[in-house]
């Protein structure tokens, strides 16, 4: 007894599509790649990290020499190179006029009478005394105020370094971020390149998931398998029952 086999198939351009979306697919699983496809070289799209801008290495080194302008000895390069001549200058005035106060003491002293007595003696030696120590006190503030005035110099000069190393390293980075961005998009143009026949047959099979049951006409086909080959003593059975009938019918047999 035979029987019938019924497959109902997709229409032919479906199954069409199909056919060589699965043949692709298997060809790329299989490690086979389409023509002009070399296989995926992750080299091209490797994660990588944009080199310092120069500006970047120029606010390093001149930071490393910021050291020298906050040390103890620091503001003597600040120091004004006129400083000395100012103050020779100021304790040469300073002393013109003490010796013109010294001799209008002495005239007062001959006016008097008292020059060369013991108490002239001892107000010319005391006032001597405050002349020195006031003459050492001018001295002493004309060098605070030089010091004063280089030290702020030097916090001036340090911040202005600081700030402009600042300003460069700020310039630096972003200089680097925009390197950074172009090898990033570079990378990523790559690796989309790559991937491009994966990507392309992920689409085309998520188009052909999407088609819905009925869009397009099925095609019913039968199929009836082949009767099995007659055996030998069938063969001898029916040649037999043929020639008895054939017999039968000219009378070689009797009736």
């Amino acid at each position: 007894m035979s029987t019938t086999t019924t497959v109902t198939r997709p229409a032919p351009i479906i199954e069409g599509s199909l056919t060589a979306f699965l043949k692709s697919i298997d060809k790329l699983g299989a490690g086979a790649v389409p023509a002009g496809f070399k296989g995926i070289d992750t080299s091209k799209f490797a994660p990588t990290i944009a080199a310092e801008s120069q500006l970047q290495k120029d606010a390093r080194t001149a930071a490393a020499g910021l050291d020298t302008l906050v040390g103890p000895q620091a503001f003597e390069q600040f120091m004004s190179p006129y400083q000395q001549e100012v103050i020779d200058t100021t304790l040469a005035e300073f002393d013109r006029q003490q010796s013109i106060a010294d001799t209008a003491r002495r005239d007062q002293a001959i006016a008097a009478g008292a020059f060369g007595g013991g108490r002239e003696g001892v107000l010319a030696a005391e006032a001597a005394r405050g002349a020195a120590q006031s003459r050492a006190q001018l001295q002493a503030n004309l060098l605070a105020q030089g010091f004063q005035q280089a030290q702020a110099a030097a916090a001036q000069d340090l911040a202005a370094r600081q700030g402009l190393g600042q300003f460069q390293t700020q310039l630096g980075q972003a200089g680097q971020a925009q390197q950074q961005a172009i090898i990033d998009a570079a990378a990523a143009a790559e690796r989309e390149k790559q991937f491009q026949p994966f990507t392309q047959l992920g689409l085309i099979g998520q188009q052909l998931a999407q088609i819905q049951p009925g869009a397009f006409p099925t095609q019913t086909v039968g199929y009836a398998p082949p009767a099995p080959p007659a055996s030998p003593l069938a063969t001898a059975l029916g040649v037999g029952t043929g020639i008895a009938s054939i017999g039968s019918k000219l009378g070689i047999f009797g009736s």
